[in-house]
């Protein structure tokens, strides 16, 4: 009877400790801006997989483990699609996903701060960015945005684009 008690209460502490979720690719949006010739291209990509767990309570115990599939690259122009899936930009044959994993979370009420490595083409960078969390259906949407330097993950050579990009994501999740 006391191993079950005690099997019972790691279950529990662990649930409270926190709240497992799971992005849906459907309803999520990761995309990102960079200039080209000095006009902004805005893109997105999908395929959003990974496990968040993540309590509004208690944020410094969550963790973000997510990836997206970096073939689905959207520009709404597919020759430069199909140019950016090339070895010269995100190399999708030998780089598939692009993985964004924390390290650290801070803040409570609906803000927070996401610390955590971005890889993407097998580079691995720090990155921290403020984030937002609320409440919707019966999940949680996560709201963001990050400035990066391409040329630190291998992606792209050509001096027409713009060094730094923007990504935004507004990630839902259910459990």
């Amino acid at each position: 009877m006391k191993n079950a008690f005690l099997i019972l209460f790691a279950i529990t502490a662990t649930n409270l400790v926190s709240a497992q979720y799971k992005p849906d690719d459907q309803r999520s949006e990761i995309k990102f801006t960079v200039n080209n010739f000095g006009f902004a291209v805005d893109g997105s990509f999908k395929g959003i997989q990974g496990t968040i767990g993540f309590d509004p309570q208690n944020a410094a115990a969550g963790r973000f483990d997510v990836t997206i599939d970096a073939g689905t690259v959207n520009t709404d122009n597919s020759l430069r699609d199909s140019h950016l899936k090339n070895d010269g930009y995100l190399d999708v044959r030998n780089y598939p996903r692009i993985r964004l994993v924390s390290t650290k979370l801070s803040g409570s009420g609906a803000s927070y701060t996401f610390t955590g490595l971005l890889t993407i083409k097998d580079k691995t960078k720090e990155i921290s960015f403020p984030f937002t969390a609320a409440p919707a259906n019966a999940g949680m949407v996560f709201k963001g945005s990050f400035k990066i330097n391409r040329k630190d993950f291998g992606v792209g050579g050509t001096s027409t684009i713009s060094n730094e990009l923007t990504v935004s994501l507004n990630v839902m999740a259910d459990k």
